[in-house]
């Protein structure tokens, strides 16, 4: 057990639930979440922020959760691939890589909570070192499908199928 001294309580709002926590204020949110919630759809793949399988939505921003201290997001908001969908309805970039047949799975939780997160951006105009005219609206194209999600590694290489389940997703 930890001291209690680097005890500390926090509540964040996880899936959708108000969820009140004592964790050791050294723990990663992807700890908590993996050991404490027991929400194992976030992968520990790297635990150094180099490879996505870790993503969440943290507030509505896609965050590499092995690098965040959960201690330090008392109060957010925080969205994780058990909770992108409406009960049995899956969402649609979900419902997207379903049909899309990955390989091994590991990296899609990951990939898919950055894809959620990446068609946000793009909706809300931001754009990416791929975007031809900054001024422009940024367009769905593969370069920049390709470019957003850079930071999410598929070791099985299964990059053709992930951008064709995003372009699937946006419709």
């Amino acid at each position: 057990m930890s001291d209690p001294a680097q005890l500390s309580e926090i509540t964040l709002r996880v899936n959708g639930e108000d969820r009140r926590l004592t964790i050791d204020t050294r723990s990663s949110l992807l700890d908590v979440l993996r050991e404490q919630l027991d929400l194992p759809g976030s992968k520990k793949g790297c635990d150094h922020g180099q490879c996505g399988a870790c993503t969440v939505l943290l507030d509505g921003r896609r965050v590499n959760s092995c690098l965040v201290l959960a201690v330090a997001r008392d109060g957010s908001e925080v969205t994780t691939i058990e909770g992108l969908g409406d009960g049995e309805q899956l969402h649609p970039v979900q419902r997207a890589f379903v049909e899309q047949e990955f390989q091994c799975g590991y990296c899609t939780p990951g990939q898919i909570c950055s894809a959620v997160g990446m068609l946000s951006e793009l909706a809300a105009g931001w754009p990416s070192a791929a975007t031809p005219d900054l001024g422009a609206t940024p367009e769905l194209s593969e370069p920049e499908i390709s470019e957003r999600l850079s930071g999410n590694i598929c070791r099985c290489g299964a990059y053709p199928g992930i951008v064709a389940a995003v372009k699937q997703a946006a419709g």
